[in-house]
């Protein structure tokens, strides 16, 4: 049998492997594994794919995701994200459907210190969502933003999702992250003008709350400090060239973990921040290691080169192709996580969608907005179920159907992202490198 049929039959393996259940990484590495051995023979297929968690690990690039999962972690126990809606609210809450405009730029800014989306949703269904609640807010909308305000951290760095497209596709993870940093914004300026102009054709979903003196507002202001000064330590020292991103991670979580102390956080806090950043970081490396396993397959079946070749063969305009690619991406991620599916296909669309022309780094930015896209579409969406198991008084279904102007509008910022290339590539081009 010829390395291209054995390279089809193993991806087919693979979907169904993981249709029925089976855990990506370990789905990844055993069809990676016999895939190798079918190929090019036991002795070297088995040591090829045993080389793969070593090599991976010592990867100075790779070191960035644990600092960067951290941060998050530490800023969430130390109870940091609590003064940032509470000023949120208060600056923000007299506009149509403000809580709901609060909780989207609250999340913004926790998005700058956390590269996990589900955490962002966890911390801020039990911030937000009961104060949305207790104003008359509907339940969809307050459960619905939240949903779609978590998925912001995919864009907006520290991104663990952007450091592992630049690790599959050997990208730049500084001009990566500097990237998602203008896309992020858009996105959540797109959100609340989609909140206000829901609020204002149906009041009932979210009325402005009032009553807040300029006193009260200005004392809410330094309690947003600890979070600004990690967001502008870690972006200033990427985009001026002062530190790498693994440098400028370890530096933010090192500011972090002072602030959380001088917050009064405990040793209790501190190691459930500690065991919840290795246990995720444990899980994204194990993704890695099988996924790059089934990559090296892919390699030798040949089949990255023979779908790029016949996608260019195509009659058909590139963006033409790039839409069909992005809806493939769109159902897809109605049956996988994220990471995952971003790690099995990267191999074989990239360079097919390199040979069309497009930016490495604009099209990192796409892809990975569409995997925010997929954090809140039925029936997998993560976030969702995330929602829903901190506040069970919230059906899985009310949230599904809080969520659906959300997409909509995350299609119109893929648009938009499309039709101007510059908001993503402004910044990378202007940046210098550590």
């Amino acid at each position: 049998m010829d390395p291209f049929t054995i390279g089809l039959i193993g991806t087919l393996a693979l979907v169904v492997l993981v249709f029925l259940g089976v855990r990506v990484f370990f789905a990844a590495a055993a069809v990676g594994l016999f895939g190798l051995v079918a190929i090019i023979g036991w002795d070297a297929g088995a040591g090829m794919a045993g080389t793969v968690p070593h090599s991976k690990s010592v990867s100075y690039t790779l070191s960035v995701l644990p600092m960067f999962i951290i941060i998050g972690f530490l800023a969430f126990h130390a109870g940091l994200t609590e003064a940032l809606f509470d000023a949120a609210r208060k600056w923000l809450g007299w506009v149509p459907g403000g809580l709901a405009v609060a909780t989207v730029m609250a999340t913004t800014g926790f998005a700058a210190v956390s590269g996990a989306s589900t955490a962002t949703a966890a911390v801020f269904a039990r911030v937000a969502i009961p104060d949305m609640l207790k104003h008359g807010y509907d339940k969809r909308l307050a459960a619905g933003v939240v949903a779609a305000g978590g998925t912001l951290a995919t864009l907006i760095p520290p991104s663990a999702i952007l450091v592992i497209y630049a690790i599959i596709v050997e990208e730049s993870v500084g001009a990566l992250l500097v990237a998602g940093f203008l896309p992020g914004i858009v996105s959540a300026l797109i959100y609340v003008a989609l909140i206000v102009g829901m609020a204002k054709l149906n009041p009932a979903l979210g009325r402005p709350i009032t009553g807040f003196s300029w006193r009260e507002r200005w004392k809410s202001v330094p309690g947003t400090f600890p979070i600004l000064a990690v967001v502008v330590i870690i972006f200033s020292a990427m985009y001026f060239g002062w530190a790498t991103p693994t440098e400028a991670g370890a530096l933010g979580a090192f500011v972090v973990f002072v602030l959380a102390l001088v917050h009064g956080m405990r040793w209790k806090g501190l190691r459930e921040a500690l065991l919840e950043s290795a246990k995720l970081t444990v899980m994204i490396f194990s993704i890695i290691w099988g996924v790059l396993m089934f990559v090296r397959f892919l390699g030798f079946a040949g089949l990255p080169d023979a779908f790029a070749k016949w996608v260019v063969s195509l009659d058909m305009p590139p963006l033409a192709i790039l839409i069909c690619i992005l809806l493939f991406y769109t159902v897809l991620g109605m049956f996988m996580d994220a990471i995952g599916m971003l790690l099995l296909t990267l191999p074989v669309v990239y360079p097919a969608v390199m040979a069309l022309g497009y930016d490495s780094v604009w099209f990192g930015i796409i892809v990975v907005k569409m995997a925010e896209i997929c954090l809140i579409t039925p029936p997998i969406g993560l976030n969702c179920f995330v929602v829903n198991g901190v506040r069970p008084d919230i059906p899985l279904t009310t949230v599904f159907r809080g969520i659906f102007p959300f997409f909509l509008a995350d299609v119109v910022t893929v648009g938009v992202f499309i039709a101007f290339p510059e908001i993503i590539l402004w910044l990378p081009k202007t940046m210098k490198m550590a």
